[in-house]
């Protein structure tokens, strides 16, 4: 069974990460103090080879403690590399911080801290591409149908054909749905290949086979009168049981939960940008990082302005009203990138390819992004910051929020000059749908580290854009 597998896998694992830990330590030893030995006499403050081997026995085990307590022994099955990435990352700084605290405890000056700097960043490589390795061979293995989870879903709805659909887009998972039991779908009725396979009450009889590995839950609204009877019957078997809910449209996949005197409460919408401390964070991070940039654009945005003025007529800087945070409008700052408009023809629409409203220095600015330089000064007014969804104007929100489901949710954080939406391609003339789960993601997801990636990924993916226009 799969259960057995894991606990056979998790023992190789740790016999790999000893061995890594082992080998960067003692290519650091190596690389950094190999030379002093042999050229030093005993009594010149080098340590022995004896004391460093005394210490690596400690390491290891200290190490693979904190991989254990980093999360880098569970089911990787469905997790993206960049968060493995960053645990192996979190687990070795907090190594080489009680490694350092140890030697000041105990009064070892002459322990090469050079040699425990390079080994801090010799073994999160090596970690990170023996990982690496291990999940792209267990993924060709599953791809070609070894390793294999199969789950039986209990109920057919819209979450068991999300849930199916997830399952055939990444067939590098390993999970295999074996059938679907469902009252109100007749037997033999099919979706996606998947087959149901007979009423919810056909448990009792499948479940003692134990040739499962899963059982999803993936009931319909109208059966959540069922779920307490089905999870009993599940959990008397042993058979590992998830429950898929069907109201993934209504609440996020990262809901926020509270703890009433044993009473669990489902907030609907995690936010985590509405904690005070989050948002003294972000708005300092915003206010530096704001002056920083005004003062390295400085001569780009003095090129920007003498375009704009010998090519053109009208003012340097266009304000136009966007809606922010709490609904506030508030006025964005952009270099003008168009002839002067009345308040009528500005009112039109969108930009569009080849839009004549836009002049040649205009267009240039656009595609290079160059013209929202301004609003930096936005972000240090408290309108807008670095990061967030990027703010409509007055007349789209009105339109879109009758249109889009949780559209105005964007409004709970500040709008920002870059977002999740415009690093994955969403920008100008895009699919506002699809604008807006991005914007939620972000919302709902945020951290500072995710504004670092977006800030990092922008200077590749957000600057020059096809579809800015």
């Amino acid at each position: 069974m799969i259960r057995d597998n894991q606990k056979y896998f998790n023992r190789l694992l740790v016999l790999l990460d000893a061995l890594v830990i082992g080998a960067a330590y003692w290519l650091s030893w190596f690389l950094w103090l190999s030379g002093y030995v042999r050229e030093n006499e005993p009594g010149t403050g080098i340590l022995s080879v004896e004391i460093y081997f005394t210490a690596f026995l400690a390491i290891v085990p200290g190490y693979l403690i904190l991989y254990n307590a980093s999360d880098l022994y569970s089911s990787k099955r469905t997790a993206k590399t960049v968060y493995e990435v960053f645990n192996i990352i979190k687990a070795n700084t907090i190594g080489l911080l009680a490694v350092m605290v140890v030697l000041f405890a105990i009064n070892i000056p002459d322990f090469s801290r050079g040699m425990v700097g390079v080994f801090y960043g010799i073994n999160i490589i090596a970690e990170t591409l023996m990982r690496k390795s291990v999940r792209y061979g267990l993924r060709r293995l599953r791809r070609k149908g070894y390793n294999v989870k199969h789950i039986l879903l209990v109920g057919y709805s819209r979450a068991a054909e999300e849930y199916i659909n997830k399952i055939k887009a990444n067939p590098e998972w390993g999970y295999e749905v074996c059938g679907i039991l469902d009252d109100h779908v007749p037997r033999g009725a099919v979706y996606k290949g998947v087959e149901v396979v007979g009423e919810i009450d056909s448990l009792h009889r499948i479940l003692p086979g134990n040739e499962l590995d899963e059982i999803g839950i993936t009931l319909s609204l109208s059966d959540y009168d069922r779920l307490e009877d089905i999870v009993n019957i599940c959990e008397k078997s042993g058979v590992h049981t998830k429950f898929i809910p069907d109201y993934n449209s209504v609440i996020p996949s990262r809901p926020y939960l509270e703890d009433l005197d044993g009473l669990a409460v489902v907030n609907i919408r995690r936010v985590p940008l509405t904690n005070m401390a989050n948002m003294l964070i972000k708005r300092l991070v915003d206010i530096l990082g704001a002056i920083v940039a005004i003062v390295l654009s400085s001569p780009l945005m003095l090129a920007a302005a003498i375009g704009i003025k010998t090519t053109s007529r009208g003012p340097l800087i266009f304000k136009q009203e966007r809606v922010g945070l709490h609904n506030k409008p508030f006025q964005m700052y952009k270099f003008r990138s168009m002839e002067v408009q009345s308040d009528a023809d500005e009112k039109k629409g969108w930009t569009t390819k080849n839009d004549p409203r836009v002049t040649k220095v205009g267009r240039l600015l656009r595609s290079t992004s160059i013209d929202e330089l301004p609003q930096f000064f936005n972000v240090l007014k408290g309108d807008m910051s670095l990061i967030g969804p990027r703010p409509e104007r007055p007349l789209f929100v009105e339109k879109f929020k009758e249109e889009i489901p949780r559209y105005m949710i964007k409004h709970q954080v500040r709008p920002g000059i870059t977002g999740w939406a415009q690093v994955n391609g969403y920008r100008g003339d895009t699919s506002i749908k699809k604008r807006i789960e991005y914007d939620l993601y972000y919302i709902e997801n945020w951290s500072m580290a995710f504004d670092f990636k977006i800030l990092f990924l922008t200077f590749f993916k957000g600057f020059i854009n096809k579809n800015a226009y």
